[in-house]
């Protein structure tokens, strides 16, 4: 993954502001993986997509992620840090994005759902039916063709536990034990929202740079996004010395 220029980092916050969580987790993806046709990203496993945001966190901000919680069982406030660096050495996307399931004379094979599969089902009056007709590849009983409908629930439970397995990842749940009072918080880590805030107040910041520099200097937004975070800040500090 090639690191992001500040001035293109800006234009993906500057889109962002305009879209909904889902629009701005795929601008997030985008930048992630600019080797992929923007078509494609929303059909990857979820779980690739959550190693590939881990994976742009790392380069932007570093490895360490600070989370705030609060307990569910006595409502203390719980902050701790997390290391990306080895959430995304778990989440290493799927090998396959095909699963495949054999049991009594069932032989089913099974697309791993992505962003997209997960929202279309979201809309329907029945999201888990939804997402079994949307990805199931084939699906045969003593070697003849059925259809999503058909299959029974001992099948479909046993095709939700092999998707689980094969892509881990989709699913970042933290269990948090609350220093107070002892009692486990379980919540989900949405590293898609965690990288937009980080973003937001990074491209805030760097706004005001560019506004006291400007000031200062007469310089124009793209001379200053090209100098390093490191002179940006020297220049700074000499005009606070003024």
């Amino acid at each position: 993954m090639a690191i992001t220029g500040a001035a293109d980092l800006l234009a993906t916050w500057e889109a962002g502001l305009a879209e909904a969580p889902t629009g701005r987790a795929l601008l997030l993806h985008r930048t992630a993986r600019p080797d992929v046709d923007a078509t494609t990203l929303p059909v990857l496993p979820v779980g690739e997509r959550e190693a590939d945001l881990f994976a742009l966190r790392r380069a932007l901000f570093g490895e360490r992620m600070q989370v705030r919680l609060a307990c569910t069982a006595c409502g203390e406030d719980m902050e701790f840090d997390l290391d990306a660096g080895e959430f995304a050495r778990s989440l290493d996307g799927p090998a396959d994005s095909l699963v495949r399931v054999e049991q009594d004379g069932w032989d089913v094979r099974f697309r791993l759902p992505g962003v997209a599969d997960l929202t279309a089902a979201a809309r329907t009056a029945d999201p888990r039916a939804a997402l079994l007709a949307r990805c199931l590849v084939s699906a045969a009983r003593d070697g003849a063709d059925v259809a999503a409908g058909e299959l029974p629930a001992p099948v479909q439970r046993r095709i939700a536990e092999a998707v689980e397995s094969a892509d881990p990842g989709a699913d970042v749940t933290l269990n948090i034990a609350c220093p107070e009072c002892g009692a486990a918080t379980r919540a989900e880590l949405d590293i898609a929202s965690y990288l937009w805030t980080e973003l937001d107040a990074w491209a805030r910041d760097l706004l005001l740079d560019v506004h006291l520099l400007a000031t200062s200097y007469g310089w124009s937004e793209p001379e200053i996004l090209a100098l390093s975070p490191l002179r940006r800040r020297y220049y700074l500090e000499l005009c606070a010395d003024v």
